[in-house]
């Protein structure tokens, strides 16, 4: 991808977020406050206010679109985005706005479910890339605020990197040289 190109759509992307979040913010602000959370929903821990928010997500957004420009830009020529590179980022934007709404639902036993069958899929798809990162950050930002998507989206990434990128290789030499013992 031409880097003017993804430069532009860079920009736009992060203006679009910055709006966004802020307009999330003002919202907040005229109606009832902009609201803090606890980690781990717990009053003795320390609690993140969503102003934060208005600073981090945009500057995350321009982070990992620029991580993710590097990465196209040794991986492809083209002038498009490819349609994986959209296919990630709406599927973890739509995994993190339903996992926000069955939190939110109080539901427990869903976003637990959801998680575990995050990670056996990151066995498989490479859920560790900036943009599902951002998709989920974003997904979850209306709920629970700009910080603890962050936090939580970037423990996630890190579980799913060692799960692709470590044990997949791993399980994958172990079953081929069985399969070389078993075909002798």
């Amino acid at each position: 991808m031409k880097q003017a190109t993804f430069l532009k759509k860079r920009i736009y992307c992060t203006i679009l977020v910055t709006v966004f979040i802020w307009a999330l913010l003002l919202w907040d602000y005229f109606h009832g406050g902009v609201p803090s959370h606890h980690l781990l929903q717990n009053k003795d821990l320390p609690s993140f206010s969503n102003w934060w928010g208005g600073i981090l997500l945009p500057l995350l957004t321009w982070f990992l679109l620029y991580r993710s420009q590097v990465r196209l830009a040794k991986e492809t020529t083209s002038i498009d985005l490819p349609s994986s590179f959209v296919a990630y980022f709406v599927g973890a934007l739509l995994f993190g706005m339903v996992l926000s709404v069955f939190f939110t639902l109080g539901n427990q036993d869903v976003p637990f479910y959801m998680l575990v069958g995050l990670l056996v899929l990151a066995f498989f798809l490479p859920l560790y890339r900036a943009e599902c990162l951002l998709g989920f950050a974003i997904g979850m930002t209306f709920t629970f605020g700009g910080v603890l998507p962050i936090l939580i989206g970037t423990i996630l990434v890190l579980i799913c990197s060692v799960l692709y990128l470590a044990l997949r290789p791993m399980t994958l030499f172990v079953y081929s040289k069985i399969d070389n013992l078993l075909h002798k």
